[in-house]
């Protein structure tokens, strides 16, 4: 999990965004990025410094960014955890879907590797459920 190269929040932000914007344009660049984080494109340089040096994205300067397959299987990980937490939070609970994307967001980030798979055995519990309709 994510946790073992001690990224922050904000570079798993970094790493989920870049594969969502790989997923639509096939690569990243630093202004999209800054867009869609809502950032100065001059923070994004720092952060793909860092990410570049311990081999999660492929970057130049004024170049495209890319995610190396270590990126790639941290971002799909961290991607999973947002999806199915907001899934969660809307399904069983019935938060409202803006609310539940924002709240996902932040929960990702906090939960380590054992307490998520914890979690995925409570929804696969939950899913199995026969009486769930009523719950």
């Amino acid at each position: 999990m994510t946790k073992s190269l001690d990224l922050s929040e904000s570079l798993e932000d970094y790493l989920e965004t870049i594969l969502e914007l790989q997923a639509t344009n096939t690569v990243a660049r630093s202004k999209d990025i800054a867009e869609r984080l809502d950032i100065k494109r001059g923070s994004v340089t720092g952060m793909l410094k860092k990410l570049a040096a311990q081999e999660l994205i492929n970057y130049e300067p004024y170049g495209y960014v890319t995610l190396t397959a270590k990126g790639e299987k941290i971002a799909k990980e961290i991607e999973k955890r947002h999806i199915m937490l907001r899934d969660f939070l809307i399904r069983f609970i019935g938060v409202e879907e803006q609310k539940a994307d924002d709240t996902a967001c932040r929960m990702e980030h906090a939960m380590d590797a054992s307490t998520f798979k914890k979690f995925q055995a409570f929804i696969q519990t939950m899913d199995d459920c026969p009486h769930r309709e009523g719950l």
